[in-house]
């Protein structure tokens, strides 16, 4: 009964006049075939939502594999396997709906992150069917943990980066055909901080300039860098107020304007996961609820918009389930 007083009486927050409030949370796995699943993705068609995740008997593991939920009239549907590791584990899916309505899926197979490649799938039937899986070229590896950015001119902005054994840094892979044909804008660093910042978030900021916010390892806060000329290149990153864990965020520019981000709000857990808003174009930001609290791991979340407006959150919920939230704003 707390919970719930805590979900729908607590967690509402008047930011410049705008109620932003937890309308639903719910689980998307019941009874699920394996025993960890981590690094949900989403998007919206028009039957309701698609999730992939990863998951097997670990990180790591030898059966670990891409999986799809799909969101039934009923609730969710049981997860179908859509990528088997046969051996090579899986990691990271990131799904994409181009223009087109082709939904892009990329994920990576490889024994740890030093060492990934990789692949893309693509659907034109909204996820029932999928094309045998493309290996993106040596050395580029598409957007890494978040949703890509779509400029107006069609060009679709990845955000990636690399975990190399003593630095870590973000890269921007860039197409402009839908994944055909690929070019890399990078490295972006912090500062002084070889092991700084991966897995970049990208929205749309103020006075037509794109924002990127990253996760970051021995800096204790997320880290931002800009770009004014359309993604083609970077500033240094900064730190930001918000502290970070070294676990991922993700962010969206909402249709009115405002910039939603979630993160942890700790330098140190997992625990809490939060989210933010900017009302400035990401320069500074508030954090306005709570969305899970309690002791355990809550962690790499996606956000999208969908159609109706509501703002849809899923992310690993003890690394056993995926938990979606639905965000009324």
């Amino acid at each position: 009964m707390l919970r719930w007083i805590f979900l729908f009486l607590a967690c509402i927050s008047l930011l410049s006049g705008h109620e932003i409030a937890v309308e639903k949370e719910e689980f998307i796995l019941k009874d699920p075939p394996f025993t960890f699943c981590h690094a949900s993705t989403l998007i919206e068609t028009p039957q309701g939502l698609v999730v992939s995740y990863f998951a097997g008997t670990k990180e790591g593991a030898p059966d670990t594999s891409i999986y799809l939920s799909v969101e039934g009239k009923d609730g969710w549907q049981p997860p179908r396997m859509l990528i088997q590791s046969k051996g090579m584990p899986c990691w990271n899916p990131v799904l994409f709906t181009l223009p087109s309505n082709e939904v892009l899926l990329f994920y990576r197979q490889g024994k740890r992150p030093q060492n990934w490649s990789t692949f893309l799938t693509r659907s034109k039937d909204q996820g029932e069917t999928w094309s045998a899986p493309e290996i993106l070229p040596a050395g580029v590896l598409g957007p890494i943990k978040n949703k890509p950015l779509l400029l107006e001119n069609g060009t679709l902005l990845c955000g990636s980066s690399t975990e190399s054994f003593l630095a870590w840094g973000c890269w921007i892979d860039e197409t402009s055909d839908g994944g055909k044909t690929w070019e890399k804008r990078g490295p972006i660093t912090a500062s002084d901080q070889p092991f700084g910042i991966i897995q970049p978030t990208l929205f749309h900021a103020a006075h037509h300039t794109l924002m990127l916010l990253a996760r970051s390892h021995q800096i204790g806060y997320i880290c931002r860098s800009i770009s004014h000329d359309q993604g083609k290149s970077w500033s240094s990153a900064e730190p930001i107020e918000l502290p970070n864990p070294n676990s991922g965020i993700d962010a969206i520019r909402l249709y009115d304007g405002r910039i939603f981000l979630v993160y942890n709000h700790s330098q140190t857990a997992r625990t809490p996961i939060n989210l933010a808003v900017s009302e400035d174009g990401g320069e500074t930001w508030e954090m306005v609820l709570t969305l899970e609290s309690g002791p355990g791991s809550y962690s790499y979340p996606a956000i999208i918009q969908t159609s109706d407006g509501r703002v849809h959150i899923t992310y690993t919920w003890n690394r056993t389930n995926i938990k979606h939230i639905v965000i009324k704003t």
